[in-house]
């Protein structure tokens, strides 16, 4: 199963508070209070995603950390890779060679690459400006016959 890790998530949840906040700067603690996180993983994540150049921290009784960049300009790939690295489906999609010890005689390698190339295109195409705006609720039935249209709520 492919799943985004709790840390990307917490990371994505947080900057999207920061993203509907007018660009202010907030510490640690008000961070982990309105995201409902505990403080240890909140300072984790913050120092992370000021590593990864998404967040710029000021030191002082009025520091904190703030948005970097625009809301526009960061995209979920760039979230991820700051909190997780290399953005890849399978051991041999990373580009780091020798994981695998079937890497050079795999058949199916060249396809498990267009796979993640076109995760990683989609997650540069959202941006935390996106993620940070709530979409209409669609109910969707899985198991119901092609010519049924999701219900808009």
């Amino acid at each position: 199963m492919l799943r985004v890790t709790k840390l990307a998530d917490y990371g994505i949840v947080m900057l999207t508070y920061f993203a509907t906040n007018d660009g202010s700067t907030y510490n640690a603690r008000d961070i982990a209070e309105a995201a409902r996180l505990p403080l240890p993983v909140v300072s984790k994540v913050l120092k992370l995603l000021t590593r990864g150049g998404l967040l710029s921290s000021q030191r002082g009784i009025k520091g904190g950390y703030g948005l970097a960049r625009r809301p526009q300009d960061i995209t979920v790939a760039e979230i991820i890779r700051a909190l997780e690295g290399p953005i890849a489906v399978t051991e041999c999609s990373d580009r780091l060679h020798g994981d695998c010890g079937l890497e050079l005689r795999c058949p199916v390698r060249a396809n498990w690459h267009l796979i993640n190339r076109t995760i990683h295109e989609a997650l540069e195409k959202i941006t935390l400006a996106e993620m940070a705006q709530p979409l209409p609720q669609t109910l969707v039935n899985l198991g119901a016959p092609p010519d049924m249209q999701p219900i808009q709520v």
